[in-house]
């Protein structure tokens, strides 16, 4: 395994830590489940929230079974994401591949854990709430999804001076 592939799993291992920490900070010390919202600043407040379905709460697992199928499914999709990242050879996509995979693992033990996913950050404007309320393991997967897109759409590879020679030789 090279360096930049110990670099994305060290960099999921930390999500993993750091999302289940805050998660536990939530529930135990701060008991967010009983209080429901503490308002921290005018724009965010720290609000109770369990998701039962995936991104932005759709495909609700409202059975047993459909939660288990969740877990199975994203347990899939982040093994697809760990080969992926295996695959990668720039540091760039890997550390954003990293940041998905541990965010992906972070909700997937909760969703084992609890049956839901804990969700808990809320930004708002009075009552206008431009996100869904979301959690440490979300924010990584959105953040490691734009890096790939970005990276995707503004680095180009940049055409082999060689070829580019022999074609006008």
């Amino acid at each position: 395994m090279t360096r930049i592939k110990t670099y994305g799993l060290m960099l999921a291992t930390l999500v993993v830590l750091l999302d289940q920490a805050v998660k536990y900070a939530m529930i135990v010390p701060l008991s967010l489940q009983s209080k429901g919202t503490i308002y921290l600043l005018p724009i965010f407040s720290l609000t109770w929230a369990e998701n039962k379905g995936v991104s932005m709460g759709m495909f609700q697992a409202g059975t047993d079974a459909q939660r288990w199928m969740l877990v199975a499914l994203t347990g899939v999709l982040a093994l697809a994401v760990l080969v992926w990242m295996g695959r990668e050879r720039r540091l760039g996509d890997v550390l954003a591949l990293g940041a998905i995979l541990g965010g992906a693992i972070g909700n997937i033990i909760d969703r084992a854990r609890f049956g839901y996913v804990v969700d808990y950050a809320d930004f708002h404007v009075g009552g206008i709430r431009p996100f869904f309320i979301f959690n440490l393991a979300d924010a990584c997967i959105t953040i490691g999804v734009l890096i790939l897109l970005a990276r995707a759409l503004l680095m180009r590879d940049k055409p082999d001076q060689r070829n580019s020679e022999n074609v006008h030789a």
